[in-house]
């Protein structure tokens, strides 16, 4: 009896957490391919299809941080600074992309080479986790320690730790 009232509880928070991603779809998850122990980048197109909502925060088990950026050019300077969230809605899709928002992943305990997938879990403030798989895309340079999202790193870089 208290076996099964158990797996009841537990498939009972399972479908509520499938209930509550149901509205956020997440399409086209890639990655570039980096080098162990550096810092990595990961793309997508989230769609909302019921309530507004909000990303708050990813996690990988691939990397020891991820967090939300968005990459910018202010007077010639390549920036980048950390973003708390970013509101998704019905119709309006949120792309990150090459220089723009995206998810970084600092501590990679793995290479990223060209075809390998590995997961990511999106934090919304309503539909909660939502996982998505990543594939690592060939093309472009290897990220290293040094090389963040691709952008020009021949211009001046800084980072910014202010939140939006």
């Amino acid at each position: 009896m208290r076996r099964s009232m158990v797996l009841a509880g537990v498939l009972t928070v399972a479908t509520v957490g499938l209930a509550q991603g149901a509205d956020i779809q997440v399409e086209d998850a890639w990655s570039r391919p980096a080098l162990a122990g550096g810092t990595g980048v990961v793309y997508l197109t989230v769609q909302d299809v019921g309530a507004p909502d909000k990303l708050t925060g990813a996690s990988t088990p691939i990397a020891a941080e991820a967090q939300l950026h968005e990459s910018f050019v202010d007077h010639g300077v390549a920036k980048m600074r950390d973003v708390s969230s970013l509101p998704v809605g019905p119709g309006k899709p949120v792309t990150l992309a090459p220089n723009g928002y995206h998810i970084m992943l600092m501590g990679l305990k793995q290479a990223l080479k060209p075809g390998d997938t590995f997961p990511v879990t999106l934090t919304f403030a309503n539909a909660g986790a939502v996982g998505a798989t990543v594939t690592v895309r060939a093309g472009g340079s290897v990220m290293g320690h040094s090389d963040m999202n691709g952008m020009n790193m021949s211009a001046p870089m800084q980072h910014q730790t202010t939140k939006p």
